[in-house]
């Protein structure tokens, strides 16, 4: 039997919520804050919460630690790194040079998303990989009245970008945590109604609906909030064609203050 409403929070951690976060997304304090409320408001209404943490290893392929150029001088944030600077010898990997160049490959034949260096972040069990107060404490309210929350892990390995619940921008063959994450994908199947909202619009809320929008079924079940989540500043048309498609495939969309 299916079961009701799942509220799947995406990435609300310190890092990008706050702003002295290591990747603040512009306006992500007052999602949270709507969202929190949200959450608060609806308890009766929500069967279960599943969170997603972006988590990363200080050496990771979207790190400056990870590239070098002629010098040795490492990227500055949001530096695009193509295939063509890489041939060209304007960056080269420091670690795993092979995986890495396969990586951009594939990255830039799928056409989707640039490979972009960030500002180190999320880092394993660092206070900026936590998630916000805002959201947490409302969870933990609503759980107190009997339910259960859960946190889906993504992003801990080096060699591929993970925006997407789901699965890894680029899935490795030898590396299970990449793949499709066929127990959440059952998890979304199971309610009638998903909720969707977190941070960055433009690039792992956008990436997990459109990876929902490849699960047959999934998109009619879909609910965005799209006044809790916020792109990264000069991304903020790059997943326009995500939501336009979800919304012609069935989705839903509301704010945080008007009836589920």
């Amino acid at each position: 039997m299916n079961k009701n409403r799942l509220l799947l929070i995406i990435d609300t951690q310190n890092d990008f919520c706050s702003p002295n976060g290591a990747l603040y997304v512009k306006g992500a304090e007052k999602d949270i804050r709507k969202l929190g409320k949200f959450i608060s408001g609806n308890e009766s209404e929500i069967d279960h919460i599943i969170l997603t943490l972006d988590n990363h290893n200080v050496i990771d392929i979207s790190h400056p630690v990870y590239w070098e150029d002629r010098n040795g001088n490492q990227p500055a944030p949001f530096t695009e790194i193509s295939l063509k600077n890489v041939f060209g010898g304007d960056w080269r990997p420091r670690f795993e040079k092979e995986k890495a160049v396969e990586y951009i490959l594939k990255l830039e034949s799928q056409g989707e998303f640039p490979h972009v260096i960030w500002p180190e972040h999320c880092i394993i069990g660092s206070q900026g990989a936590a998630i916000a107060d805002e959201i947490m404490e409302p969870v933990k309210a609503w759980a107190r009245r009997g339910y259960f929350f859960e946190v889906v892990v993504k992003g801990t390995n080096p060699l591929t970008e993970h925006f997407g619940a789901l699965m890894a921008n680029i899935a490795l063959e030898d590396s299970p945590e990449t793949q499709l994450n066929t127990d959440l994908v059952s998890k979304l199947m199971s309610y009638n109604q998903i909720v969707i909202a977190g941070e960055a619009k433009s690039h792992c809320v956008a990436t997990t609906v459109k990876q929902m929008l490849n699960i047959g079924g999934l998109a009619p079940k879909l609910i965005i909030l799209e006044d809790c989540m916020s792109d990264v500043t000069g991304f903020e048309t790059i997943a326009l064609p995500i939501f336009r498609k979800a919304k012609e495939k069935g989705a839903k969309f509301l704010l945080s203050t008007d009836r589920l």
